[in-house]
């Protein structure tokens, strides 16, 4: 079992930057990949970013470039830089914990990018 705790959300103004935390507690945190998704009102859940227990990451299209998703195993937290946020960017964000078939997640974290 994993247990996965966001943080980090909040208001931000469009060009602003927010960075998220996700604590894990409760495995070997440093064998699981760590992923960050979001989903807006009315649409589907989407992959924003993860990282692979060696170190591998991927991005969605949409963020490449302005959000960066790091992990600290020696503190058993992923974290996502946000930055040059967007309007669009607005969502619940949510981190995923998945090894094998185990898939386990957080509660979510709001981000707001508004004037």
């Amino acid at each position: 079992q994993v247990q996965l705790v966001e943080s980090g959300g909040g208001l931000v103004q469009p060009g602003g930057s927010l960075r998220l935390s996700c604590a894990a507690s409760g495995s070997i945190f440093s064998s699981y990949t760590m992923s960050w998704y979001r989903q807006a009102p009315g649409k589907q859940r989407e992959l924003v970013a993860l990282i692979t227990s060696g170190g591998g990451t991927n991005y969605a299209d949409s963020v490449k470039g302005r959000f960066t998703i790091s992990r600290d195993n020696a503190k058993n937290t992923a974290y996502l830089q946000m930055n040059s946020l967007k309007p669009e960017d607005t969502a619940v964000y949510y981190c995923k914990a998945e090894k094998f078939v185990s898939r386990f997640w957080g509660q979510g974290t709001q981000v707001t990018v508004s004037s």
